[in-house]
């Protein structure tokens, strides 16, 4: 996850749950990567920093268990750094330019200029992420399976070159996240760049204020109209976090025009709120001990390196690398001899 700061309800919904869940039942290595954050944000880097620490908080906040998963920071790694190296040199050009989200973005951020090479290879620094901890599996959703198949793309032709016998890098397959529809408060997608957004964070009475405001059914424009809850950016929150009495309710009473649009905004928020408590209370252990959270992110760091380093000596030896000359059998050094 890119360090762009206090994460969002987008992020919680979209990932960060999914994540709590399978470090229960795999071995997972999560990073806050804010190389990644450099690839469009170059220009200033004055709040990575403090970004970075905002997302550890609230990965701990959500429920990320240093005991049950490898949390670190992307950066710290330096072999993550030497195998997107090493991968860019034997990479066709023509492979990164047909990544979908390429021209995409250069287009979604126009503003920007990212005719940079970094923004061009960051597929290729994602590919060392997932293989230098040889993933099996990458939890993404469908607009992320086509970096995943770069991956495995470049899986299969480092292995072509240099492990023809026996593969060193597996060929990763995507953990397809089903995502719930999250909209932001205007009905878009929820995001920082629209200003759209309810931070996992933000204060009881900011959540009240903002969802006031949410836009709801087009068809209600009157108190008396009847709605429809399918329709609805608000009837999309209930179905995430009220429980089914409540649901049950805003569906009876949304399409007879039993209750108003601010009736059912109220509930949604109590229901938010009650599950977004206990991360919040979680968040400010943290914060009010920063010491523990920069432990727990070296530990991460400490953990991933050793694997990361082991993935390279291996990779280093596969592509026949200096390591130190291999002596004679029964050979000794000038140093023993003396």
């Amino acid at each position: 996850m890119r360090s762009t700061g206090k994460l969002h309800l987008g992020n919680y919904v979209g990932a960060l749950a999914n994540w709590v869940k399978l470090q229960d039942t795999h071995d997972c290595f999560f990073f806050i990567a804010d190389w990644h954050a450099l690839t469009t944000d170059y220009a200033d880097t004055s709040s990575i920093k403090q970004n970075t620490y905002e997302v550890a908080l609230d990965w701990l906040a959500a429920g990320l268990d240093p005991d049950k998963c490898v949390m670190f920071v992307q950066s710290h790694v330096l072999q993550h750094a030497e195998l997107h190296l090493l991968f860019s040199m034997i990479t066709p050009l023509g492979w990164l330019e047909r990544v979908p989200t390429y021209k995409e973005q250069q287009q979604n951020l126009a503003t920007k200029d990212l005719s940079t090479y970094g923004f061009l290879g960051y597929p290729v620094l994602q590919a060392a992420d997932i293989l230098i901890y040889k993933g099996d599996f990458v939890p993404v959703g469908e607009d992320q399976v086509a970096h995943i198949e770069l991956t495995r793309e470049i899986a299969r032709r480092f292995n072509g070159f240099y492990s023809k016998k026996k593969p060193l890098l597996p060929e990763p397959q995507p953990l397809l996240t089903k995502t719930p529809k999250l909209p932001g408060t205007d009905g878009r997608k929820m995001s920082k760049s629209y200003g759209n957004y309810i931070l996992l964070s933000e204060p009881e009475a900011e959540i009240r204020k903002k969802l006031k405001t949410m836009v709801t059914d087009p068809a209600r424009v009157k108190r008396t109209d009847p709605g429809n809850p399918d329709v609805c950016p608000v009837g999309d929150l209930h179905k995430i976090f009220s429980d089914t009495k409540t649901l049950e309710n805003v569906y009876a009473g949304c399409r007879s025009a039993g209750i108003g649009c601010i009736e059912c905004k109220g509930w949604a928020a109590d229901h938010l709120i009650k599950t977004i408590a206990p991360m919040q209370e979680r968040r400010r252990k943290y914060e009010r001990d920063a010491k523990l959270t920069q432990e727990i992110i070296a530990e991460g760091d400490a953990k991933a390196r050793a694997v990361a380093e082991h993935t390279m000596t291996q990779v280093r030896d596969a592509m026949g690398l200096y390591q130190g000359f291999d002596l004679p059998q029964g050979a000794t050094s000038a140093k023993q001899n003396k």
